[in-house]
């Protein structure tokens, strides 16, 4: 019996991480999406965290929040902070920048 916990412990660690990179994914594509629409020119994403939240509109979920590297002139570099609920983009927040 106590193989079974074990095999599901296996099991859990390797779908969240499975997951993350699902969720890593989603985020570059809405973050260079997002870049493509404003003109703006993407360099880089990076995750600050990921935690499973519940409420009672959505239910659990995984919040995640990344930070990504973007470029409005071509010579600067600003950060923007891009948060998911889930897979789906949830809010883009970006500091003035230099066009």
């Amino acid at each position: 019996m106590e193989n079974i916990y074990y095999l599901l412990l296996a099991f859990m660690v390797c779908w969240y991480f499975i997951y993350l990179r699902k969720v890593s994914e989603s985020a570059r594509k809405h973050a260079a999406r997002y870049c493509e629409q404003s003109g703006l020119q993407f360099i880089a994403i990076a995750r600050k965290f990921s935690r499973p939240k519940f409420d009672k509109q959505h239910g659990l979920y995984f919040s995640s929040v990344f930070e990504f590297e973007f470029s409005g002139d071509g010579e600067s570099s600003n950060s923007g902070e891009l948060s998911l609920r889930g897979l789906k983009l949830n809010q883009v927040d970006l500091p003035a920048y230099r066009i």
